[in-house]
């Protein structure tokens, strides 16, 4: 398991991009695909979501948190771990490949970082 507190400043840097960029993505997803009414509950980006996509929201920050290949990943798809068990796995690439695209326009420099990995 990753040890955080040890992380380089770097490596602290990105691991926090990470866990918000997917906190962000979880978000246009939710808003696009459940009721004003259903989110009630606040994801890591702050952004409401429903509790369905705030369990997806707290287990990827959790498995973001204790990536072990931080420093040398360029995404978790092309990691030789899988920190994701296959359910929550797929979960999550529904919403990357709903809300990926739309990250240009709600959050330009996350996506660009995102795409180039850093």
């Amino acid at each position: 398991m990753a040890d955080p507190v040890n992380d380089s400043l770097k490596t602290a840097k990105r691991r926090e991009r990470e866990k918000r960029t997917i906190s962000q993505m979880i978000a246009i997803y939710c808003k696009a695909h459940h009721s004003i009414d259903s989110r009630t509950e606040t994801a890591y980006c702050g952004e409401k979501l429903c509790p369905e996509c705030f369990e997806i929201d707290e287990y990827s920050i959790i498995r973001t948190q204790n990536c072990r290949n931080m420093e040398t990943k360029t995404s978790c798809d092309e990691c030789e771990n899988h920190c994701y068990q296959p359910e929550m796995r797929e979960k999550i690439r529904t919403v990357m490949r709903y809300a990926g695209p739309r990250m240009m326009g709600k959050h330009p420099i996350a996506a660009v970082r995102h795409l180039l990995g850093k």
